[in-house]
């Protein structure tokens, strides 16, 4: 059944609550929340189409990485430098990687998302594409509004129920959100600092490793054999730099004791 037909997504939340009760969490919470909740079909349909999968990549960085945008973000470098050093110093994510997350995430800040979150996840948990993963997120939720990191009176999000400047997902908010601006609370909406310190938390926490960059752009000689490329295909720079790929201006390669994948 879909989500949003009345008794059986009724049920599907009846569940969710019942979830939330085995798991402990508070039960004025998880009740307020429960009868908070309703489909939102909408979601469905962008579910169904989101556009990093559905556009062409060339089409999607165009629009996503406009020359406005570029240069907004090197304007927000500039004025948040010392707390990007301070994240950078305490994680080891440079600060305009993080920049270029805000900034593609919600244009920096300008557009946080205005989905209900509770209704979002569980129509999204009560479809079954991925109806476990949105559970757990719905089950986060109301963890955070149990710790108090939200409130029933500000529940809006992303349709797919991420939250805040860099559109963490509640699990995730749950996990790596910190107190980045020392006023003793957590507040991925309000505070700029507090995302930034979060996702350089949560980028860590993914295994960034300090000292590295993601990546960067190569050129490849004429005639190039692409079978070599692939996540799992890693060599040296030197292995790379022998096959004829370059720097994106024609550059050798650094020299650096490092492996790399190539992705085309």
């Amino acid at each position: 059944a879909g989500a949003s037909d009345g008794p059986s997504f009724d049920a599907c939340v009846a569940d969710l609550g019942t979830r939330a009760a085995a798991e402990g969490i508070q039960e004025p919470i998880w009740r307020k929340a429960v009868a908070r909740t309703a489909p939102v079909p909408r979601v469905l349909e962008l579910d169904r189409s989101q556009p990093e999968f559905t556009t062409p990549f060339g089409r999607y960085f165009g629009l996503r990485v406009s020359p406005g945008r570029i240069e907004t973000g090197r304007q927000k470098f500039k004025d948040r430098r010392a707390l990007l050093q301070r994240v950078y110093q305490e994680s080891g994510v440079p600060g305009h990687y993080l920049v270029a997350f805000w900034g593609l995430e919600t244009n920096f800040g300008s557009y946080l998302g205005k989905m209900p979150l509770l209704g979002s996840l569980a129509t999204l948990a009560c479809d079954p594409r991925r109806a476990e993963f949105f559970a757990s997120q719905w089950l986060d939720a109301v963890r955070l509004l149990e710790r108090g990191d939200l409130t029933f009176d500000r529940l809006e999000s992303s349709w797919a129920g991420a939250l805040g400047h860099v559109q963490f997902m509640p699990s995730v908010y749950l996990r790596y959100a910190e107190d980045g601006d020392g006023d003793g609370r957590v507040d991925l909406f309000g505070s700029v600092d507090d995302a930034m310190v979060s996702a350089g938390a949560f980028l860590q926490g993914l295994g960034w490793v300090r000292g590295e960059r993601w990546g960067r752009e190569v050129s490849l000689p004429e005639g190039f054999d692409y079978g070599v490329a692939g996540r799992q295909k890693r060599r040296s720079l030197a292995a790379w730099g022998e096959l004829g790929v370059r720097q994106s201006d024609g550059a050798p390669l650094p020299v650096a004791d490092l492996d790399a994948a190539l992705l085309v």
